[in-house]
């Protein structure tokens, strides 16, 4: 008996494990979760989804077209279903019609004839009583690229454009730019339908109207004239999105429009149009949004359009959404770059924010350090001094090279921490990394050059910080530099500074160190960089101009041009033979041109030796700028100042007009209506909440006959209104209240006939006591 009980509870466990199983795959169709645990997007190719989609239920067919999204997702060519998914685009499924109409956007171009079949399908779902259907219906219909529907899409788009539906109208706003690709010359309907869409009072769809006016008529500013100051008001509530276009736009406008803010030349006082105030007063909230694009775009209003006095409010948003991501860290340290270089005391307090971390990404740290050079002043010179030096220890070689010039740079803006970095480099010269020695030597040649050029007061320090001991340094550790550039700027700083007019120097009028240095550079001519090699001849051409009579620095030289001359870089031979006919009046030359004159091989003007000198030595004016500023041409706000390269798709901020246009242009009746005083109820001055402008307000009004100022105040009160109430309410006074009240409404009727102003008035309290009502 118990064995039986055994097989039968088992048996019967069996066949309700099986119906669970089975109930549970057929309700997760829908979910993709099958057996074998794969997805739509790892089935394979099924030749059935064409019989599907013609013969099978709503619960097929909606399998079919998930399938066919989910292939078409994966680069799948499935354009072949196109006639089979078009009878079904009237679905009364409104899953399977989302479906079919994602599916005619990415293949209606392919088939035109068969997508005009589903014209009509579309224009009957214009009038879907659901918001949704009539949405995706334009946003279908506008994303047809046949030209011959063109004026049915201008018609759609404006009817979709008065809807009442805000989600309809953004549908209608996104759809004017596929419209105005689709057929240009209907720019002027599409303009008229954008300008009634400005005018729309949902914040939802405006963000959409400007995205479309930025596309197909960007510079007809003077269609916002009366639309300025509510899409100022309006901007708190638009889409996060929305937000960033419309602050764009709104910029170009003050820009163009509006007057520049004055400042007075003691700075106290400013002047700023009140129409420009708006806009910044309007954009203050949005520093606190959570998208950094917001915020970001807030900035540039503000750096772009706010006075001085209201600069100092972009700091700390800046800071706060610095380290929301990675991504964003990228894009906001440019940025912070860019203000600090024209408003450095606003961060300078505040470079512990962009200090370097060990994990931070090769361009992160190299913006870092832009930035904190923006910051260098005297106050904070040592610490970033450290931080710099610090740096050059990177295992990145760019960092390195930032960091390096860094300091140089450190050394220009605060002159008496010069010696400092020179001391610094100095000592990075021993370093045995090639790219801390080379960025070192850059750095000091344009550091030397500044001081014997323009001999300023920072200068003057040690002997062994002298401009000349640090060439003659160089110069003698000519073979321990490897980096061409190096290399090459050794070779500069010693022909440019081995004059001397010492007694001591073994050859007359050249430093003892310079024959050496173009000796070591002749034997490793052949492998050297061509930008060696030319400063080499360079060099050589200088110490012979120098001292063209001594017999063996001649012959020194003659080998170099030969080399040169016989080079395989064209570059080399034509500096050789200019270098050469430049020094035909030198008499040095004998043992170049073997034994012949130099007059009689070249012809043409032959310089002096110091017309020669003058040339080689003084041909070139100035200081190689070195910084690391290459971004102060681009703008904030725009790709470029991200990646330091020109795009073509950044926007040109206009310039600031001497005056404004007329602000009557901008006068709309909404802001009669918003200047009004806010309307109170008694004494108590409460305002009218946003939307009620305009509502004639409404106060309570006893229902009795009873005169008086008092008894009217006291049904102000709705406690004591429903306490007088209680108390008129007892037993055995009711036909006396009755009687009152119509009495009361006869006299009121009236009294109505004689005066119509107090019957007005009567309305009006009332509508406000249910206003009040309602509040409490």
């Amino acid at each position: 008996m118990d064995g039986v009980n055994l097989a039968a509870l088992t048996e019967n466990a069996a066949r309700l494990g099986m119906r669970i199983q089975e109930t549970l795959h057929e309700h997760t169709r829908d979910l993709a979760i099958t057996r074998g645990g794969t997805s739509l997007f790892d089935m394979p190719d099924d030749k059935n989804i064409g019989r599907q989609l013609e013969l099978g239920s709503d619960r097929e067919k909606l399998e079919a077209m998930k399938r066919l999204i989910a292939l078409t997702s994966k680069g799948r060519n499935m354009s072949n279903y196109f006639p089979q998914v078009v009878k079904n685009v009237a679905s009364q499924n409104l899953e399977i019609r989302k479906l079919v109409y994602i599916y005619l956007l990415r293949y209606a171009e392919h088939e035109p004839d068969l997508a005009l079949l589903s014209i009509n399908a579309f224009q009957k779902d214009l009038t879907d009583p659901s918001p949704l259907i009539r949405a995706m219906a334009l946003r279908v219909l506008s994303g047809i690229k046949v030209p011959m529907i063109g004026s049915i899409v201008i018609l759609a788009i404006k009817k979709c454009a008065a809807d009442l539906s805000p989600y309809v109208r953004k549908a209608a706003a996104l759809a004017i730019p596929k419209a105005h690709r689709l057929d240009p010359t209907q720019q002027p309907a599409l303009i008229t339908i954008l300008s009634s869409l400005l005018r729309d009072r949902s914040p939802l769809s405006i963000g959409s109207a400007v995205i479309a006016f930025e596309s197909i008529c960007p510079t007809r500013l003077d269609l916002l004239h009366q639309q300025y100051r509510r899409l100022c008001r309006v901007l708190v509530d638009v889409d996060q999105w929305g937000q960033v276009d419309l602050l764009n736009l709104l910029l170009r406008y003050a820009r163009t429009m509006l007057p520049k803010p004055m400042v007075s030349s003691d700075g106290e006082s400013e002047e700023v149009d009140g129409d420009l105030q708006l806009l910044l007063t309007s954009a203050e909230p949005l520093f606190q949004s959570r998208n950094p694009a917001v915020v970001l775009a807030v900035v540039r209003v503000f750096f772009y359009a706010a006075p001085p006095s209201s600069m100092s409010m972009i700091v700390n948003p800046l800071l706060r959404i610095l380290h929301v991501s990675k991504e964003t860290e990228r894009v906001v340290l440019p940025y912070i770059s860019a203000a600090a270089r024209e408003h450095p005391h606003l961060f300078s307090s505040r470079h512990a924010h962009l200090l370097i971390r060990t994990c931070d990404p090769q361009q992160v740290k190299r913006d870092k350090i832009k930035a904190l050079l923006c910051l260098c002043n005297v106050e904070n010179h040592q610490m970033l001094l450290r931080e710099f030096i610090d740096y050059a220890d990177d295992p990145n070689d760019v960092v390195v090279g930032d960091a390096i010039h860094a300091i140089g740079q450190c050394a220009y803006r605060v002159p008496p921490c010069a010696q400092q970095c020179i001391s610094a480099l100095l000592t990075m010269i021993k370093s045995r990394n090639d790219a801390i020695v080379s960025n070192a030597i850059l750095v000091l040649k344009s550091l030397v050059q500044n001081q014997l050029l323009l001999n300023s007061s920072f200068t003057k320090g040690s002997s062994s910080q002298s401009p000349l001991t640090i060439i003659s340094q160089l110069a003698r550790r000519i073979d321990d530099i490897k980096h061409p550039r190096a290399r090459a700027c050794v070779l500069w700083l010693a022909g440019q500074y081995c004059p001397t007019g010492g007694e001591s120097s073994v050859i007359d009028g050249v430093a003892d160190w310079a024959p050496d240095v173009l000796r070591k550079t002749a034997k490793s001519f052949t492998t050297e960089d061509p930008l060696v090699k030319m400063q080499a001849l360079t060099f050589a051409a200088k110490l012979l101009v120098l001292s063209p009579i001594d017999h063996n620095l001649g012959l020194l030289c003659s080998y170099v041009f030969s080399l040169g001359k016989y080079d395989m870089n064209y570059d080399i031979r034509d500096r050789t033979r200019m270098l050469t006919s430049l020094l035909s009046g030198v008499s040095g030359l004998s043992s170049f041109t073997n034994g012949q004159q130099p007059e009689d091989q070249v012809g043409g003007v032959v310089l002096r030796r110091e017309q020669v000198k003058k040339v080689l030595f003084e041909g070139k004016s100035g200081i190689v700028d070195e910084g690391l500023h290459t971004a102060d041409r681009y703008l904030i706000g725009s790709l470029s100042l991200v990646t330091l390269k020109d795009l073509h798709a950044d926007c040109v901020l206009p310039e600031w007009l001497e005056a404004g246009i007329d602000p009557a242009l901008r006068d709309s009746d909404e802001d009669a209506s918003a200047l009004l005083p806010p309307q109170s109820i008694g004494s108590a001055g409460i305002p009218h909440p946003s939307g009620l402008a305009g509502i004639t307000p409404v106060v309570l009004t006893p229902t009795s006959s009873t005169p008086g100022q008092n008894a009217k105040e006291a049904w102000r009160d709705l406690d004591k209104f429903y306490a007088s109430d209680s108390e008129h309410s007892e037993p055995g006074s009711g036909s006396e209240e009755e009687e009152e009240h119509g009495n009361s409404g006869t006299e009121d009727d009236e009294q109505s006939n004689n005066n119509g102003d107090s019957d007005d008035d009567s309305e009006g309290e009332d509508e406000s006591g249910e206003v009040d009502r309602e509040s409490q």
